[in-house]
C-alpha cells in the first residue's frame, strides 16, 4: 500500500477537523523536510491543540555541515590507507 504524504493532504485533514491525522502527516513531513518552517509551525500548533508535548528537537546539521563532516571522514580514511 502506498501512502501519500503531502502538505495538501495534511491541510485537508486539518481543515476537516481530523487533527490527529493531520498531525501524523505533518510529523512525517517534518522528518523528511526538517528545515521547512511552515511544517514546524503547523506541527507545533497541532501539538498544542491535541495536548501533545512537542519538545524542541536539536536542529539537524545543514547540508554543508554534513558535507564537511563526510569530507573529514574521507580524509581520515585515505590517511589510514596510506599507513
Amino acid at each position: 500500500m502506498v501512502r501519500i504524504i503531502t502538505k495538501t493532504l495534511a491541510d485537508l485533514y486539518y481543515q476537516q477537523g481530523h487533527l490527529k491525522k493531520a498531525y501524523e502527516i505533518y510529523q512525517a513531513l517534518s522528518e523528511r523536510e526538517p528545515d521547512d518552517k511552515e511544517i514546524q509551525i503547523r506541527l507545533r500548533e497541532l501539538g498544542e491543540k491535541l495536548g501533545i508535548s512537542t519538545r524542541p528537537e536539536k536542529s539537524s546539521p545543514s547540508t554543508e555541515e554534513k558535507i564537511r563532516a563526510l569530507e573529514r571522514w574521507l580524509a581520515n580514511i585515505r590517511q589510514r590507507k596510506r599507513r
